[in-house]
Order: C-alpha cells, then structure tokens, then sequence
C-alpha cells in the first residue's frame, strides 16, 4: 500500500476562533490565548485556566514534521472533545461544529494525502446532529465522525440518538467515540484522577451503553471505534458478562446477546501506554479490531508513536492490519496507488 501508519486518534485546534461568549451571548466556552511563540493557553472563559498546549496543537507543518520522524504516513483528525459544546444552545453548537469542520477540511485539503478528517455534531439535537453530518460525509468528504460518551449525561443508548445512529448507518459513516465530561468528576479532581481514572470508566461505560442499550443489534452495519483501548473495559468483561447470566433482570433488559459476543462489532485504539495491556486486546478484541493510534499530541497520548507495538514483536500481516487494514476498515476506505489517495468502499 506505501503506508506505513495511519494514525487513527489525533487532534487538532484552529489556530484562533471568534469570542463564543460575546457570540452567543452566554458563557462556558473555551478560548485559545497565544502568549509566546509556540505557545498558548486553553482557558474557559470564565478565566479558568484549562490545558497548555504548543504550536503542534495547530499547526499542520508542525505535525507533520512529528509524522515524518516517526514514520506516521497519515493522521486522521478531530477536534479536541472539550470543545462539543453539547451544552450550548443546538443552534449555536451547530454553527460552532460548522466553524470546526471548516477548519478541518481545510487542513485536509492542503496537505492532500497526509491528513484525513473526523468531523463534530452538534449530539444535543439530533435533527442538527445529521444535518452536519450529512455535510461532513456528502459535501466535505469525512469518513465519519467523532462523539463525545455521553451527551449531557444522557448514556449514547439513549433513544432520542437513534435515529442520529441510523443516518450514520445510512451514510456509511464512521464513529469515533471519545469520552469527554467524565461520571464522578466531583470525586476526580486531585491527583489528574479524571484523565486516569475517569475516562477509562467513562468509556467503558459508553461501551456497554452501545451493548445493553441495544444499538448494535438495532444498527448491525455501524462501524465504531472507542479510543483509549475501549477504556477498561477488556479488563472488567468478565465481570460485566458474570452480571449479564445473574442478574438478567437487571442487564438484560433489551434481550441482546452475551456481551463476550460483541468484541468483534467494534474496534479500539492501541492508546495503552503497556505492552501487556495492548496483547490482551489483541487476544480479547481480536487482532482485526485493534487500530493504531496516538492521541496526538497530548502528553498523555503515545507521543513515542507506536513503540510499544513494535516490542510485542507482532507477525508482520498482524502488525500491518494494526498499523493501517484495520484503520482503513473502520474508516470505509481503499487505497488507490500510488500513493495515499483515498476511496470510499462499496
């Protein structure tokens, strides 16, 4: 294919944005501050100071430098998930998602090859939700889109999304599911507690969300992908499958299958930061279902960019479907050679 990798999970900022507040007229929003070359502020603007980030958090000659050391031949990008906005007014977030898309075709269409784009819904209003997701896949040329694991608190097996899974269905699209706004967040406020244990609970719980609430039987031909190595949830699947055969009454209310059977309907990213942990996804989601990816270029993502794949000594057809089939696969696309010229599949 002349790929090397392809880096499922990256993000990346606009370099700078409208004052959303005075915008909207109402408050919560982020701001980006640029206080020294390279270097910027993620801050709330209430003044609450957020995440430092450097300039590969916006600039796209920046990353690809990173890519050109590391061997990465192309980074598939979505936004930041502190910036859904599922708690604005859907009319606002809408045109906000519009602004970010916007941004990201752009990225995409200037260095044509090398970046392939995840867009943002507004999920607060699911009549707004397929309006731009329509755009992202039909006008914009998206593979899919990225989601945040819960929607106002509201689980994604909440019934009112389901007509937003069927056009994803419908469209062929991909979804990427990243947590964001993470349950028990009053409780994880010492220690980075919300990064570390928040977000693996918090994806875990989007992924029986997906598997209780019934949505992979409803939508047999969705394709999604949870970042983060599906959170913990490989490591407590024998737990969540023991609750499903005792309490039935409890987990099994939309009669779906064991949950063991579902680790084929998805995939998750290699973000693990183990060797051992990433072996038992191989073994637990099988070796078709795991992707490649990094986080980038968070300090808390794989910035080493696939090493620890590289340790496992992996047989050379598994180590490609890693690094790129099984992207491609998640995404809907082929490869037209020469080259990194993109297709959808049919």
């Amino acid at each position: 294919m002349g790929l090397r990798k392809i880096d499922i999970h990256a993000h990346i900022l606009p370099v700078e944005w409208p004052d959303l507040k005075r915008r909207f007229g109402y408050g919560g929003f982020i701001r980006l501050e640029h206080y020294a070359p390279g270097r910027a502020r993620m801050v709330r603007d209430d003044g609450t100071f957020f995440r430092e980030v450097r300039e590969n958090a916006w600039n796209p000659e920046r990353i690809l430098e990173d890519m050109d050391r590391h061997g990465v031949s192309v980074m598939v990008l979505s936004t930041v998930p502190v910036l859904f906005s599922y708690w604005a007014r859907p009319q606002d977030c809408y045109e906000w998602s519009q602004f970010l898309n916007d941004h990201l075709a752009e990225v995409v269409a200037r260095h044509s090859g090398r970046f392939l784009a995840l867009g943002t819904v507004p999920l607060q209003d699911p009549d707004y939700a397929i309006r731009e997701l329509e755009r992202c896949v039909c006008q914009l040329g998206f593979p899919g889109v990225e989601i945040g694991s819960n929607v106002g608190g509201r689980n994604l097996d909440s019934p009112e999304l389901f007509p937003f899974y069927e056009a994803v269905q419908e469209f062929g699209a991909a979804l990427f599911v990243h947590p964001w706004d993470m349950l028990g967040q009053e409780r994880l406020q010492n220690y980075f507690l919300e990064w570390l244990v928040g977000m693996p609970a918090e994806t875990t719980l989007a992924i029986c969300s997906f598997i209780f609430g019934g949505v992979f039987d409803h939508f047999p031909r969705i394709r999604v992908l949870f970042a983060h190595g599906g959170g913990s949830f490989a490591f407590t699947l024998g737990r969540i499958a023991r609750g499903y055969e005792v309490r039935p009454d409890l987990c099994n209310v939309h009669a779906v299958q064991n949950p063991r059977l579902y680790t084929g309907r998805f995939w998750v990213d290699t973000v693990t930061h183990d060797p051992r942990a990433l072996r038992f996804l191989l073994e637990t989601f099988g070796p078709e279902r795991v992707v490649y990816g990094t986080d980038y270029p968070f300090p808390l993502g794989d910035l080493e960019h696939g090493r620890i794949i590289d340790e496992l000594g992996l047989e050379p057809e598994v180590a490609e479907r890693v690094f790129v089939g099984n992207a491609l696969q998640f995404l809907g696309l082929t490869v037209a050679e020469p080259g990194t010229v993109f297709s959808r599949q049919r």
